[in-house]
């Protein structure tokens, strides 16, 4: 579904991507995982069509993103979450989701004047049908009519996500979604995840630090250090691997015996 093909990426003097190359199968939960300031969100951005880079080529679903123009991409069936929440605070919950839906409706300003007659009410109406569907799906049919900004951080997350969804994606890009969530709302999230990949087939690549849930939910890993991918692979064989260990841990030796690591 996903072919990104030796991307790099500069800002003036500073690489954040150096030839980067990976793959996305379809119907996969695909995890891009590494340090702080690996240049994961980067990649992301690339994707989504925030970044353009200099150098290759990304391909998704047999089109080159790199000739579409940023508003194409919920068109084509690519939603995205952010790092830092991207919710309209004072709008209700209801009403952050059904922006999501913005790019499916048919009506425009002159048809929309004929609220009554123009096809706009039956359009709204099955926008909302649509939406409580995913509520009921996400949990938070009790804050539908709550303002984003009042609810707690793990309903917030939840919030952008369905409004992800909302977009009726083919791929979902996350960027972060379990960041400053408790083990519990870790879980609910988790789930969600899997449920979205296996019960409405979306192909989904996500950004995660918390790496007990990369190895759980993901079928295949891909590991950048310092904007350059050191590993790529099955879950359990990235995590081995001496090169990612380094990555993280910040070591460069790893048969040190007991009494030298005391």
């Amino acid at each position: 579904m996903l072919d990104v093909e030796n991307v790099s990426l500069r800002f003036g003097g500073v690489k954040a991507l150096t030839d980067i190359s990976f793959h996305v199968n379809e119907n996969e939960i695909f995890s891009l995982i590494g340090p702080n300031g690996a240049g994961k969100t980067s990649m992301l951005n690339c994707i989504s069509g925030r970044y353009r880079p200099q150098e290759g080529r990304i391909t998704y679903d047999g089109q080159d993103l790199l000739k579409r123009s940023i508003n194409d991409r919920a068109a084509i069936g690519i939603g995205r979450t952010f790092q830092n929440l991207a919710l309209f605070s004072h709008m209700s919950v209801i009403d952050n989701i059904l922006v999501g839906r913005h790019h499916l409706l048919k009506n425009n300003f002159v048809t929309g004047m004929f609220y009554w007659v123009g096809g706009a009410q039956k359009e709204e109406a099955r926008a909302r049908a649509e939406i409580e569907d995913i509520i009921d799906f996400l949990e938070i049919q009790h804050v539908r009519n709550e303002s984003a900004g009042s609810l707690s951080y793990g309903l917030r997350k939840r919030v952008e996500l369905a409004r992800a969804i909302a977009i009726k994606p083919k791929m979902i890009l996350l960027d972060e979604p379990m960041a400053g969530m408790n083990l519990e709302e870790k879980e609910d999230m988790a789930r969600y995840i899997i449920e979205l990949n296996e019960q409405y087939g979306i192909t989904v690549v996500m950004i995660e630090h918390d790496m007990g849930v990369v190895v759980d939910i993901s079928h295949r890993v891909a590991v950048l250090d310092f904007g350059q991918k050191i590993a790529e692979g099955l879950p359990d064989d990235v995590i081995e691997d001496e090169q990612v260990k380094v990555a993280y841990l910040g070591v460069d030796d790893f048969n040190l015996d007991e009494e030298e690591a005391v």
